[in-house]
């Protein structure tokens, strides 16, 4: 009962002695107030009941926590609940038994002030008992009438909107509250026509309290307050879940934003739900599209999918398995999957959740790798030099395949051992110290020679070029070192300095029976003269025994000079250009690891010299070790240049040091035999005397000189070949025969066809120089404009003829263009084809004209040159014989 309800019955309490003259109609009042006390107290059983019920009958399952003991408690609660209202009913009995004693006593002989004074005082304490029990509970109680006004609010309530029970009654609701736009007025709107048909209804509210800045849900149930058969009010539980639905929230943001694609699955096996991540992964539109879908429609092998079912019943739980899934269109996805059964109290499985981490990027890198180390492993094995690296304690950690071709042995049996420990010992300091120091960090680069045990025994010399390794912080984590077998090279370097040394004897022996030709000559003479001289047989027999003797020592003599003697050389027109890059690409490895730079500008343009291109080389190469060697005296890293260049009737070739030069004194000794400066061992101090004899022999001269920054210059002179040296070779019996005929070329006419300008320009100029008259165009029109006004002897042309676009021409045009070209004398033209593909003479079959050669790009222009000649010389000698005949 309400303190309004008191107040009336207050109102109506009698005088002493009195009896009031209201008083059934006041009883009749108070038995309605008991009715709504009942109601009241019934309906707050029942919403409890019924709010746990429809609350807790999801999430309790999936609490990681044992609740059994919560349906128990709430029995206990009921039980406490039945057990007070009994005692209050006890009261309420008393009660009537008063009431209706006041009654009759009221009738027959007024009212008892003492049972009026008991009455109230019974009344009174209902009231304050019905008052803490709702105040025990942590729900939100209240009753509102339809205006809105409070009628009554636990204590829960009051502390919920911040204001003591007195201030709420009578107090409108809204006054404390709101209902945001969106969900809460929404759900209120359709709520209230519900209430007043149904009288009660249930559901989730968002309310706006105006003492707070967010919104709160609010788990309510409503019924309808009922008098005389109509509404007056409404009665209400309201829990608290703002916390569960920020909680759910936060979850379903989770679920939906994860990446890895995750699903749930009922017992039966058919997925009930699945996130965006999945639903992209396996190409369907919507997760609509899956929910239903039995588990094993995603897995490619069925069988898979009885084996993760086996294992899920025996352990519950299955963690990252690769496994193929069958994606919406039929194609395999590859994925990381985990699965795990969630099970009640009583152990039976409710569901199943399970993720799926897309491997499709993870293979391809895998992939990738797999790729990159087998291109790296076929590198290492592709690389003749010996590859392995060393940590800070000088063990190999890594050894290249080569290692079993350059010393025998498995990469597997060099990791962890030493550094050294195959080494000559009179080698090892040296190579261990030179690590060290790079490891330490006082050093980039390290080069060092030390001979090797291979595992047959033998020793191997090894050439090795050590740098340091570093980490990704920059610190020197080891040495990585590339090592090159060079025994055969040493071997074949001491070949050539016996054979220097063989060289310098031959010089010796020259000389030497040089100066024997003379004696053995006079011996000879002598001998012959006084044998045919003298007639007694005695003497004669032993003057020709002395003869017989030194025409066999003339005959060695002779076989010496003939050793002592090199062989003439094997002269042809060459390109220095050319060999002096060969050159420098043999010793191009030499050069790098020694840190000397190589300043090199090739000259292709430079017109061909005559001579042996092996001998040339060899001088070349014994020039460019000297400059290496006199660099390295001197400091650990230099340069070398090397250029061409044309001197009227000469090219020049010209080697620059900056190393330690030579000095005044010595200028003049440096081609002598066996003059050297280098320490012993190091060379024999013929390389310079073999060197000034080829040029010599090639009729050239080479010359040195100290350059005064330092270093050295030396500089080689051949003469350029004349296309006579090699063209026509005739004989001049004396100084007065008659003079060579002039070139078969002069005063000839030529027509060039290329598209290529540098092409025609060479030919133009190189033909112009031999007296012929060159016309040189790019197209087949211009070629045909032309020939329709000029006469050509030769017509040189492209194999492949294009137009003026660079497109190929067409054979209507390439054969008007034949059949126009024409001498000065009416005959046809002799036709030449040029090309850049692998061709021969019989590439013309089947051209429009068939009589000519085919000449392969690139040539020279000397080569041309004798073509052309050898063709108008045997058309010469054609018509020569065709005027005998007639």
């Amino acid at each position: 009962m309400s303190e309004a309800d008191l107040t009336a019955v207050g109102a109506v309490r009698p005088a002493d002695g009195e009896v009031p003259a209201a008083l059934p109609a006041h009883l009749e009042l108070l038995a309605r107030r008991e009715r709504g006390l009942w109601q009241l107290a019934l309906f707050v059983l029942a919403a409890l009941a019924i709010a746990l019920a429809v609350v807790s009958r999801g999430w309790l399952k999936d609490l990681p926590y044992n609740l059994n003991a919560l349906p128990i408690g709430l029995v206990v609660l009921v039980g406490l609940f039945a057990a007070y209202t009994w005692i209050k009913s006890k009261e309420i009995s008393e009660l009537r038994g008063l009431v209706r004693g006041i009654e009759q006593r009221t009738i027959a002989a007024g009212a008892d002030g003492k049972q009026v004074e008991q009455l109230f005082s019974l009344i009174s304490r209902s009231q304050q008992g019905y008052r803490d029990l709702i105040d025990t509970f942590d729900d939100h109680l209240f009753s509102i009438s339809l205006g809105g006004e409070i009628l009554a609010a636990n204590r829960s309530f009051s502390a919920l909107l911040d204001a003591p029970f007195p201030s709420l009654v009578g107090k409108r609701l809204e006054d404390f509250v709101n209902l945001p736009q969106g969900d809460g007025l929404a759900a209120a709107t359709k709520a209230l026509p519900l209430l007043l048909e149904r009288r009660h209804w249930n559901g989730v509210l968002s309310v706006q309290l105006k003492n707070e800045s967010k919104p709160r849900y609010f788990d309510c149930i409503f019924h309808a307050i009922v008098r005389d058969g109509a509404v007056c009010g409404v009665s209400a539980l309201a829990r608290d879940v703002t916390a569960e639905r920020e909680s759910e929230a936060r979850f379903t943001e989770l679920f939906e934003t994860l990446q890895e694609g995750v699903y749930l699955a009922t017992p039966d096996g058919l997925l009930s739900d699945a996130n965006p991540a999945l639903v992209h992964l396996l190409g369907y539109k919507s997760k609509q599209e899956m929910i239903g879908l039995p588990l094993s429609d995603l897995y490619a092998d069925h069988a898979e999918c009885a084996a993760d079912q086996v294992a899920l019943l025996q352990e519950g739980l299955i963690r990252g398995r690769q496994l193929a899934l069958r994606a919406k269109r039929g194609d395999e996805v590859t994925g990381l999957h985990s699965i795990s059964a969630i099970r009640d109290t009583d152990g039976k499985i409710i569901r199943f959740h399970g993720t799926v981490v897309d491997m499709t990027e993870h293979k391809e890198m895998e992939r990738r790798l797999r790729r990159e180390r087998e291109f790296a492993r076929r590198l290492m094995d592709s690389l003749p030099d010996l590859v392995f690296v060393l940590d800070r304690e000088l063990r190999y950690t890594f050894a290249s395949p080569s290692l079993k071709q350059v010393l025998g042995y498995e990469p597997e049996e060099l990791i962890c051992s030493r550094l050294g420990d195959s080494a000559d010992p009179e080698d090892c300091p040296a190579l261990l110290a030179m690590c060290r120091e790079l490891i330490a960090g006082r050093g980039a680069q390290g080069t060092i020679e030390y001979r090797s045990r291979h595992k047959n025994g033998e020793w191997r010399l090894m050439r090795t070029t050590v740098r340091p390794v570093v980490d990704t912080e920059g610190r020197i984590e080891g040495v990585i070192a590339s090592a090159r077998d060079i025994t055969e090279q040493r071997h074949v370097e001491q070949q050539l300095v016996q054979s220097e040394r063989l060289a310098a004897m031959g010089q010796m022996i020259a000389g030497v029976a040089h100066e024997l030709n003379n004696p053995l000559t006079a011996v000879l003479g002598v001998t012959e003269l006084v044998r045919d001289g003298i007639e007694e047989p005695t003497m004669k027999r032993q003057l020709d025994l002395a003869h017989r003797q030194a025409r066999r020592a003339a005959h060695i003599v002779q076989s010496l000079l003939t050793f002592s003697r090199p062989p003439s050389p094997r002269k042809m027109p060459l390109q220095l250009n050319d060999a002096l890059q060969r050159t420098l690409q043999l010793h191009e490895y030499s050069l790098r690891t020694n840190n000397i730079e190589l300043d090199f500008e090739p000259r292709p343009e430079l017109p061909p010299v005559l001579g042996d291109v092996n001998q040339l080389m060899q001088v070349f190469l014994n020039l460019i070790t000297n400059a290496e060697q006199a660099i390295l005296e001197v400091r650990d890293r230099g340069r070398l240049t090397v250029r061409l260049e044309p001197a009227g009737e000469f090219v020049r070739v010209m080697f620059q040091d900056d190393g330690v030069g030579i000095s005044r004194e010595i200028l003049s000794k440096i081609f002598d035999p066996f003059f050297t400066t280098k320490r012993p061992g190091r060379g024999t101090g013929l390389g310079l005397s073999i060197s000034m004899a080829i040029v010599r022999e090639h009729g050239g001269s080479i010359a040195a000189e100290s350059l005064p920054g330092g270093g050295s210059l030396f500089t080689i002179a051949l003469p350029v070949s004349r296309p006579s040296q090699f063209v026509f070779q005739q004989d001049s019996p004396s100084a007065t025969a008659a003079p060579a005929p002039a070139s078969p070329l002069e005063g000839r006419t030529m027509l060039v066809i290329d598209n290529d300008d540098s092409i025609r320009e060479l030919i133009d100029d190189g033909l112009s120089a031999r007296g012929m008259i060159v016309h040189a165009v790019a197209s087949v029109e211009g070629a045909l404009e032309r020939v329709r006004a000029h006469a050509y002897d030769v017509v040189l042309c492209d194999l492949h003829l294009g137009d003026s676009y660079g497109a190929p021409a067409p054979p209507e045009l390439r054969r008007e263009l034949l059949d126009l070209a024409h001498t000065s004398a009416g005959q046809t033209p002799l036709v030449l084809y040029m090309s850049g593909d692998l061709v021969d003479d019989s590439a013309v079959e089947g051209l429009e004209h068939k009589r000519g050669h085919v000449i392969q790009k690139p040539f020279r222009v000397s080569d041309l040159v004798a073509m052309l000649v050898s063709e108008f010389e045997s058309l010469g000698s054609k018509h020569t014989a065709e005027s005998r005949i007639n």
